[in-house]
């Protein structure tokens, strides 16, 4: 009953967190034709929902240590409906830009909270998994705004598409509300200035600058590659059609699924038997960026298998979520989770729009679409490896 009342509808909020997330991927194309946008405007106009949820992180470990997920998370939903509702009928890139803000600020909560309530309601064993299924139901969100909505759009406009989430996440707003139970971890909450203490032990620690490069970087950037880029590439570089490069995004997404499905199966298991989550997540990141060198590269030929084993092996990049975390006591849960949340979205606007930036600048300089987009991808997975290394010697000091 508590994995019913408790998970579900966090794991319906986070599904409608990471649709919005990725939609523009596919409605990107419609809107650069209907905008007439480049490159760096397109980057800008999607990553403004990275934007203002970055911006939301930190105050939002402060709430969710004080307030409990229940009220934070459904009444930002709230804010995340109204976006989606602007954005149906925004006229001019500023009108869009507003929503894509308002609905990232409104989904700020979606999977912070998530781990807030189960750091209070679950037992440390278990957290590995618990992140592995919420992923789940994001993966499934990024899957729905894929081949399921390039299919809807043959139906419907994108702007009717976003009344109808409007509606949704209203309902999942309530259904949170009404469902969640609540429960506190028995301290009394914390005055302001013990809060903000809090954060600055967070961002004080070397344990937690060993993650945040790969928040920023490989997490981050991953993000916002699926979220844009990814067909932008497919289109550009391969010459795909953009229903292709959908197909091709669906693929990743069900293989993101099921790396989600298995880390929620298996994590706790094989921590048991001494495969700890931060070896999995070594791992999983370090095939990651073998795949984006063999999709820059175009060393084979196959992309449907190159976007899948892409998609599948970032997924363990969620895993640094929880090992950032373990470094602190439950009490700064939230904030701990958040500052790295904050890692991420910086780092997801940061590389959206800055690789629409680059791309722009390297087409005025005379290179071809398709090479402007190589460069700009080959930069990006310099960005990565040097995190990664950092993250694997800065493990080693610690030993």
């Amino acid at each position: 009953m508590l994995w019913l009342k408790l998970f579900l509808p966090f794991a319906g909020a986070y599904f409608l967190s990471y649709l919005y997330r990725t939609a523009n991927a596919v409605i990107g194309p419609i809107l650069t034709a209907e905008l007439a946008l480049g490159a760096g405007s397109l980057g800008l106009l999607t990553s403004a929902y990275f934007l203002s949820f970055a911006a939301a992180q930190l105050p939002l470990g402060m709430l969710l240590d004080r307030f409990g997920a229940r009220r934070v998370e459904s009444g930002l939903l709230l804010i995340a409906a109204t976006g989606a509702a602007t954005f149906a009928i925004g006229k001019s890139i500023g009108d869009l830009a507003f929503s894509r803000a308002l609905i990232g600020l409104g989904v700020s909560a979606c999977l912070m909270a998530a781990f807030k309530a189960f750091s209070l309601w679950f037992p440390a064993d278990r957290q590995a998994s618990l992140t592995g299924w919420i992923m789940t139901s994001g993966g499934l969100g990024a899957l729905a705004a894929t081949a399921p909505l390039e299919a809807a759009l043959q139906v419907a406009g994108w702007r009717e598409i976003f009344v109808g989430l409007a509606g949704l996440t209203l309902l999942v707003a309530i259904w949170l509300f009404l469902s969640v139970p609540e429960r506190t971890d028995g301290a009394k909450p914390e005055p302001l200035a013990a809060q903000w203490a809090g954060v600055r032990q967070v961002f004080a620690s070397a344990h937690f600058w060993r993650f945040a490069p790969l928040g920023l970087t490989l997490v981050g950037g991953f993000m916002a590659v699926q979220s844009l880029w990814s067909v932008s590439w497919l289109m550009q570089v391969n010459g795909y059609a953009r229903a292709v490069a959908a197909d091709h995004m669906a693929g990743m997404s069900a293989a993101m699924l099921i790396a989600y499905l298995l880390i929620g199966l298996l994590a706790t298991g094989l921590a048991r038997r001494g495969i700890k989550p931060l070896m999995l997540l070594a791992a999983g990141l370090g095939l990651s960026l073998l795949t984006l060198a063999l999709i820059v590269t175009q060393a084979v030929e196959h992309t449907h298998l190159l976007w899948i084993a892409y998609g599948s092996f970032s997924s363990f990049g969620t895993l640094a979520y929880s090992q950032a975390a373990a470094g602190f006591a439950v009490a700064l849960s939230g904030r701990a989770n958040t500052a790295f949340n904050l890692m991420v979205f910086v780092g997801a606007f940061g590389v959206q729009w800055g690789l629409g930036l680059l791309i722009d600048l390297l087409q005025a300089q005379g290179q071809t679409a398709a090479m402007a987009h190589r460069n700009a991808l080959l930069s990006l997975l310099g960005a990565q490896l040097a995190a990664y290394l950092w993250f694997l010697l800065a493990g080693r000091r610690v030993r």
